[in-house]
C-alpha cells in the first residue's frame, strides 16, 4: 500500500469520480490522443484517463508511489498504453521522449503550490500541449479567468498563449486528505504562439520582451500603467504609443484587456 499523502509535495489525492470523469471529458481524449498526466498520485486519475483509450505518460516526482502505479497499472505498463516516468515535472521536458508541439493533451491534479511554475513552463514551452486540463485552487482559476474583469500578471500570462475557462468547481471534500480550499477544473484550449511569432525576433526572445513589459506595468499596482512602464521606457515613448494605440493616460494595468497588452509590448519592443 502506498505511504500517506505527503505535505511537502502537494499532495490531495481526488476521490470523486464525477470529478475525474470531467477532468477527462474536458480534455475531449480520443484513443489516438497522447496525454502526459502530472502527479498521478495513487492513479486515479490515471484510471479514468486510460479508460478513454489514448495513450498515457505519467510523470511522478514521488519515489515512493513508482511501486504502488507500476503493479497497479502492470497490465496497462505492459500494452504500452502507460508510460511511468519518476521526474520533477518543473526538470523534464516533452522533448526528452520525442514529444512535437500540439502531439498531446496536458491533464492532470497538479500540486498548487507549483500552479503558476508549471503553466509557465508548458504554456512557454515550444514544444506546448494542445489544451491543458488542471485541477487548480479555485481562487486560482477565477484569478486566471479575471471573473472580476481585473487582469493580473497570472491571468495576462495564460490569455498570451490561450483561452482558459472554468468548466466546474470541486468541493474540498472531494479529496483525502481535504485541503482549506474549494478547487475548480481550469481548461485552456486554442494553446498557441501567435502574438509572439511577427516581433521581428524570435518566439522566446518576444516572449521574454513581452513578461519584461507586463511585469513593469503591474509593478505598483497604485501608479498608472504609463508611470509604471518608464522602467523599460521613456516617458516620450510611452506617451507616443499610448496616443498611437488610444490608450488613456489614466489607465492602470489590471484595466487593459490581454490584446491591448499584447499589443502594447509589441510596439513599446519595436520602439527599443
Amino acid at each position: 500500500m502506498p505511504h500517506r499523502a505527503k505535505k511537502s509535495l502537494g499532495q490531495n489525492f481526488l476521490r470523486s469520480g464525477s470529478a475525474l470523469r470531467a477532468i477527462s471529458d474536458a480534455g475531449k481524449i480520443t484513443p489516438q490522443d497522447i496525454v502526459l498526466e502530472i502527479g498521478p498520485g495513487k492513479g486515479a486519475l490515471t484510471e479514468v484517463l486510460l479508460e478513454s483509450g489514448a495513450k498515457v505518460i505519467a510523470i511522478e516526482k514521488d519515489r515512493l508511489l513508482i511501486p504502488f502505479l507500476s503493479d497497479k497499472f502492470a497490465k496497462e505498463i505492459k500494452e504500452g498504453k502507460l508510460e511511468l516516468i519518476e521526474k520533477d515535472i518543473l526538470e523534464w521536458n516533452p522533448r526528452d521522449i520525442g514529444l512535437k508541439v500540439g502531439e498531446y493533451k496536458l491533464i492532470a491534479n497538479i500540486p498548487y503550490y507549483i500552479t503558476g511554475a508549471i503553466l509557465e513552463k508548458f504554456l512557454e514551452e515550444e514544444t506546448r500541449p494542445e489544451r491543458i486540463v488542471f485541477l487548480v485552487q479555485k481562487e486560482v482559476a477565477d484569478r486566471i479567468v479575471a471573473r472580476d474583469k481585473k487582469e493580473s500578471i497570472l491571468s495576462i500570462s495564460v490569455k498570451a498563449f490561450g483561452t482558459p475557462k472554468v468548466v466546474m468547481k470541486v468541493s474540498k471534500k472531494a479529496f483525502s486528505p481535504s485541503p482549506k480550499v474549494d478547487s475548480a477544473i481550469l481548461l485552456i484550449e486554442h494553446i498557441s504562439h501567435t502574438y509572439f511569432s511577427g516581433w521581428g525576433i524570435s518566439e522566446q526572445k518576444a516572449i521574454r520582451e513581452f513578461f519584461d513589459i507586463v511585469h513593469a506595468g503591474f509593478a505598483h499596482k497604485r501608479k498608472l500603467l504609463g508611470r509604471n512602464l518608464e522602467k523599460v521606457s521613456d516617458k516620450e515613448t510611452i506617451l507616443r504609443v499610448f496616443t498611437e494605440l488610444d490608450l488613456s493616460i489614466s489607465v492602470r494595468a489590471e484595466d487593459l484587456s490581454p490584446e491591448k497588452w499584447l499589443l502594447l509590448a509589441r510596439v513599446l519592443s519595436s520602439k527599443k
